[in-house]
């Protein structure tokens, strides 16, 4: 038992140095003084929004994605349309497909309460990520916080740089390196996929037309996603725990299990194929690099200083 907390031990320290390194004006204690119950405000609001919806996990992990791979952590994905106006809830990555947006407005809500006007919308996304990830069993890191929210938002930015389901691998790489991720953090970033759902639409080509793909799988996910129609007809990324945050996912992949293409194309034969067979068999290889990369991806380009600002409501500059 103790070489195990040993081992924790040095992870999290490896983290904390990396989360005060990684920016150098952001910091996990960024709000100890100014909002000291933040992050169990965050913590709470989280845990009673996953117990509610398990699937609330993977949502507002996938937003916290959505939102930096677009002009970076900075919380404009969460933006409304207005008359005068574009966000970016309706490029085609989004649209009809994010959601948890009340988690945060709310989450949001309960910050103001203890300290107004002083956490970012973009901070509490960070974080809210994180504890939805260990309220389904996987790993926790430190967040380093002071980002602050853009008066902005990139619609075709999100069309044009979130990664496809339908990519290939060499598109994947790419898109991640685009963001300054290396295809190590590409493949533990995808572990994320262990747990929510994803749309028939995004993988009948994969179910129908797709070689490298088990049969039984195939003729499983075909019964809920016909050759046409049911395009929003849901499926679980993780066929085997589909809530619970494991290695199972990449257990499905070296079994041809994979639920889109661009899942799939981690194990087919590439440069992925040795790690994601690590992971597939070293549960705490994965949560130690996915922790990792998690802190990598929420340091994409942050506003901080006088840049940007604090909303007050997520949803709407002030």
């Amino acid at each position: 038992m103790s070489s195990i907390n040993n081992f924790l031990f040095a992870i999290i320290s490896m983290l904390s140095l990396l989360a005060f390194s990684s920016n150098a004006q952001l910091s996990p204690s960024f709000y100890a003084r100014t909002c000291p119950k933040l992050q169990s405000i965050v913590r709470t609001t989280m845990r009673q929004a996953v117990d509610t919806e398990p699937r609330m996990a993977a949502s507002i992990l996938r937003l916290f994605f959505h939102d930096c791979f677009v002009q970076g952590c900075d919380a404009s994905v969460l933006l409304d349309d207005t008359a005068n106006f574009t966000g970016e809830k309706n490029a085609f990555p989004n649209i009809n497909s994010l959601r948890g947006f009340n988690v945060i407005d709310n989450i949001k809500t309960n910050v103001e309460a203890a300290c107004n006007a002083t956490v970012s919308c973009a901070d509490i996304l960070a974080l809210a990520a994180r504890d939805g990830v260990v309220r389904v069993g996987g790993p926790s890191w430190p967040v380093p916080l002071g980002r602050r929210d853009s008066r902005t938002a990139n619609q075709s930015a999100a069309n044009s740089d979130l990664p496809a389901p339908f990519a290939n691998l060499s598109s994947l790489i790419s898109a991640f390196a685009a963001k300054g991720l290396t295809p190590k953090d590409l493949t533990a970033l995808s572990g994320a996929h262990t747990i929510g759902k994803a749309q028939c639409l995004l993988f009948r080509t994969r179910i129908y037309n797709e070689t490298n793909i088990d049969p039984n799988f195939a003729a499983t996910r075909r019964t809920t996603c016909p050759f046409t129609g049911g395009n929003s007809n849901l499926a679980p990324l993780d066929l085997v725990t589909p809530t619970d945050f494991d290695n199972e996912y990449y257990a499905n992949l070296l079994n041809q299990r994979g639920l889109l293409h661009s899942d799939q194309e981690l194990f087919n034969g590439g440069s992925q194929d040795a790690l994601t067979s690590t992971y597939a068999a070293n549960n705490t290889a994965f949560f130690k690099d996915f922790a990792i990369a998690m802190v990598k991806m929420g340091n994409i380009s942050p506003l901080t200083g006088t840049n940007g600002e604090i909303r007050r409501n997520c949803r709407v500059v002030n």
